[in-house]
């Protein structure tokens, strides 16, 4: 059997993440509205009642709509970051309500990555 690298050890990991997270709670997709004093400030609430109208007038109920604190970007808020059962998260920046929508409509509900706003794929993590 062939040796893993430091890569295959990260790509495995956030696979076995990205799938047993969500699939704990019964969601196909989570949605993290950034609500930091800073995200807040830069118009996160906006984001975060796009997203809720969208699931409600939709009548979606395999996403779960979570909110954080700052996610240490201040300059780039708001953000939102979009994670799809069995696929690595996707981080999106400089966000607003019509972003929001798109993002929510091509990523969310089609699964196609929205890249023009997307900052990074991938969980934050410490080696």
């Amino acid at each position: 059997m062939a040796k893993l690298t430091v890569e295959d050890l990260k790509r495995i990991k956030e696979e076995v993440r990205s799938t047993t997270v969500l699939r704990e709670g019964g969601f196909r997709a989570r949605i993290n509205i950034h609500m930091g004093t800073c995200g807040i400030a830069a118009g996160a609430r906006k984001l975060m009642s796009i997203v809720l109208k969208e699931i409600e007038e939709k009548k979606i109920n395999d996403v779960m709509v979570t909110t954080s604190g700052c996610a240490g970007l201040c300059s780039r808020e708001p953000m939102a970051t979009v994670e799809i059962l069995g696929t690595p998260p996707v981080k999106y920046c400089d966000l607003n309500e019509e972003k929001m929508k798109e993002i929510f409509i091509h990523h969310v509900l089609d699964g196609k990555i929205v890249e023009a706003y997307a900052l990074a794929r991938g969980s934050e993590t410490t080696y």
